[in-house]
């Protein structure tokens, strides 16, 4: 049926077409009355039956031009426009998202390049202990003074805090998945994913308060009790409850993925004799691996930009220690302790924290060309 037959040109709703004459008559008297209520004067009075007279009548004319407006603008050509207006402005958000990203990565690119006009780079890549303990600058540093920017024991933090977390994530997550999936009854399933996705809602500071409260001082005794020795924070502690809180993340994506999965190939393996756990592990794992990379991406950008269960439970030492026992730091938590009171941002103590976001930036980056890669090597094979 053509466009034109199946679509009538309606005439003005009425309703709009008041509006469109009284909401500027309203608007005016509002302005007026405010006008009289700071400056009463006799002479305003006097004129605001004109004011208003003049409103009415180009308000009665607006309307009148509404109402052809509003006719013509069920026509088919206005209706084209109208989308192309959506899709511009669409295309305009999309465009102002990526405008703020690359404002935010000039923004630490300009700062980094300060900072490194400071510090040479090769100390802040290389160097194995991090104080940056004055906001002085580095050339004007005095007896006593001692100025050091090495990354590598706040890299160290990070990554130890993230491995202890995502390996905990993955193991907890991507079980309870398979079993939701492949496992546990409808009835069951309505149950048990409902109550793993609240993890995901609890705030981040609660669970620093548990790592500090309840797990950190559970994790000091173990280690005294085996000999190990350890602290009231440390990185085991920040790790396994980071790893709790991203249980829900690779546990949801996870379990979507197994269910995209087509029946078929599961109808296939066992009719070639296949248990579940098989089909499982030679059928479904390999299927489901680009959802799965991109699972365990999001819990790895959720562990490295974490800060309040690191504060909490990891505390601020700077250290490069293979003792999970002991405390250590993270890029976010010296990016806080930077940032923190009243700084002056052309010394090396406030820019070091721009440099430190410039590098995870970097990390994330690497991270996720990682992950483009894994996905584009296995879609290609299971796609």
């Amino acid at each position: 049926m053509p466009f034109s037959a199946s679509v009538q040109k309606p005439l003005p709703n009425w309703k709009n077409l008041a509006l469109c004459a009284f909401l500027p008559i309203g608007f005016a008297l509002l302005l007026i009355s405010y006008i009289m209520m700071l400056a009463p004067n006799q002479s305003l009075s006097g004129r605001i039956g004109a004011i208003t007279l003049t409103i009415l009548v180009l308000s009665l004319l607006f309307a009148l031009l509404s109402r052809f407006a509003l006719r013509n603008f069920f026509e088919k050509k206005i209706r084209l426009n109208y989308e192309r207006m959506i899709l511009a402005i669409l295309f305009l958000c999309s465009f102002i998202a990526v405008l703020t990203t690359i404002g935010i990565v000039l923004s630490l690119i300009f700062e980094a390049i300060a900072f490194f006009k400071q510090i040479p780079i090769t100390d802040f890549l290389f160097g194995l202990e991090w104080s940056p303990q004055s906001a002085f600058h580095y050339k004007e540093k005095t007896a006593g003074v001692d100025f050091k920017f090495g990354a590598i024991p706040v890299i160290f933090g990070t990554l130890a805090i993230t491995f202890i977390a995502v390996v905990m994530a993955i193991f907890f997550g991507l079980s309870s998945a398979i079993y939701l999936s492949e496992y546990a009854s409808p009835r069951g399933r309505a149950i048990l994913k409902p109550i793993l996705e609240i993890l995901a809602g609890i705030p981040t500071v609660v669970y620093g308060f548990f790592a500090a409260l309840t797990v950190a001082p559970i994790i000091k005794d173990i280690g005294t009790f085996l000999g190990i020795e350890s602290s009231a924070e440390s990185a085991l502690a920040a790790g396994i409850v980071m790893g709790i809180m991203l249980i829900p993340f690779i546990s949801s994506l996870s379990d979507d993925v197994f269910n995209a999965i087509p029946q078929s190939l599961r109808d296939a393996s066992y009719a070639m004799g296949a248990t579940t756990s098989e089909t499982i592990i030679l059928v479904l794992l390999p299927a489901a691996m680009p959802g799965l990379v991109g699972a365990v991406l999001l819990a790895i950008s959720r562990a490295i930009g974490e800060t309040m269960i690191v504060v909490m439970a990891a505390g601020l030492a700077a250290q490069i220690n293979f003792n999970p026992f002991q405390a250590v730091t993270t890029v976010t938590v010296q990016i806080v302790s930077l940032l923190v009171g009243d700084q002056e941002f052309d010394s090396p103590k406030t820019l070091a924290a721009f440099a430190l976001g410039l590098l995870l930036f970097i990390i994330t980056l690497f991270l996720n060309i990682i992950a483009l890669m894994i996905r584009k090597k296995f879609t290609r094979n299971y796609g």
